[in-house]
């Protein structure tokens, strides 16, 4: 059996390859910092489905149990204000490199969680088969 058709193998390089291509962005933010009428990007994280493969579309919410609360219900508590965004510079661009840098730090960290399980998946495999 090949290990590149196993879903865990599949969605940690997924996850990996969205990470390269995330702090690739970033830094096009970070360096278009003082272009005029630029705006910040980003991309959606991949979503996977119940087999780990990569899938477009959106989850929906199952209401399974009478007893479990409806989407409206668990909502009414929450409040719906956007993230506070800095101020627009009077060029026009609205790159913050304050908020690029955490998102650039967190990126970093996320991709090397990824790694870090895929080298231990492929370690745990090895072990399993009898190789060091």
């Amino acid at each position: 059996m090949s290990v590149a058709g196993l879903p865990l193998i599949e969605m940690l390089k997924t996850r990996m390859h969205w990470h390269q291509a995330r702090q690739k962005v970033i830094a096009e933010n970070v360096a278009n910092s003082d272009t005029p009428n630029f705006r910040p990007n980003d991309m959606a994280q991949p979503v996977f489905d119940a087999r780990g493969r990569a899938d477009g579309g959106s989850l929906t919410v199952a209401r399974t149990n009478g007893a479990h609360l409806s989407l409206q219900t668990a909502r009414a508590g929450l409040d719906e204000r956007e993230a506070n965004r800095f101020e627009v510079r009077p060029s026009g661009n609205a790159v913050n490199l304050e908020e690029e840098m955490l998102r650039a730090a967190d990126n970093q960290s996320d991709f090397q969680l990824a790694a870090s399980l895929y080298q231990k998946s492929l370690q745990l495999m090895r072990t399993a088969i009898g190789r060091r």
